[in-house]
């Protein structure tokens, strides 16, 4: 087992946050030159660590702790009615996985996304260098999960395995298939996915309670939330 203090950090200089207006943030990396493997990406995992291409981080901020690290325990994870209306909607899509690969077909499908559903964030426009390096480069546990409709691409998640989980990296869809929620959809299968593969867990990231497009994470119960150090049931206020 690594020890995780023996590893070096380096942090990032003040800049502003990208979910919390008026808000500046700070953010914990990996030195770059440490080969992680498997083992060491997940302890990282487990202490709240995330991925963005190559870089392993976690937010760092002195003033603020609003991003909370979340994982879905599988084997106790019940789906909401909503839920189960949405895993039923989308059993006509048809499910693969690959190695993360760029293609015309996969480029067109996450810039109308981004262009779409992402124009006030700092993705927009989507960047065909910044798409390869966020989604396609990176870690060797990387897979695209493809979801299919009649043979037409209509959204793709990305997801690391790690030891003894999943984690949800990002995922992009079809911004015309709003009814589908097809976002929904796609952590509902990552779940079964986990199960399927007797893996304990699927990390989501980060919760922000007071950020929409990040407090939705909590309505997939039970999930648990690292508190002070300790994974714990997130109870909700």
């Amino acid at each position: 087992m690594h020890k995780l203090n023996d590893l070096r950090f380096f942090t990032t200089p003040a800049h502003p946050c990208s979910y919390l207006q008026g808000q500046s943030a700070e953010t914990l990396f990996l030195d770059p030159q440490v080969q992680a493997n498997t083992e060491l990406y997940s302890q990282l995992s487990q202490a709240g660590f995330r991925r963005s291409g190559r870089y392993i981080y976690k937010p760092f901020c002195n003033a603020c702790n609003a991003c909370v690290p979340v994982r879905i325990p599988v084997s106790t994870f019940k789906m909401r009615r909503s839920q189960s209306r949405v895993w039923k909607r989308n059993q006509d899509l048809s499910i693969s996985f690959h190695a993360p690969y760029q293609s015309d077909e996969i480029w067109s499908l996450y810039e109308r996304y981004i262009n779409s559903r992402h124009r006030d964030g700092d993705m927009y426009p989507a960047d065909q260098d910044q798409f390869e390096g966020f989604l396609i480069e990176g870690r060797p546990e990387a897979q695209f999960i493809e979801f299919r409709l009649d043979n037409s691409l209509i959204a793709i998640m990305v997801a690391d395995q790690l030891s003894d989980a999943l984690s949800a990296i990002y995922t992009f869809f079809d911004p015309d298939k709003e009814t589908r929620s097809l976002g929904v959809f796609a952590i509902l299968a990552l779940i079964q996915i986990a199960r399927r593969r007797d893996l304990k867990h699927v990390y989501l990231g980060y919760w922000i309670e007071d950020c929409k497009k990040m407090n939705y994470k909590a309505n997939y119960e039970p999930i648990e939330a690292l508190l002070e150090n300790q994974w714990q049931t997130l109870e909700k206020s």
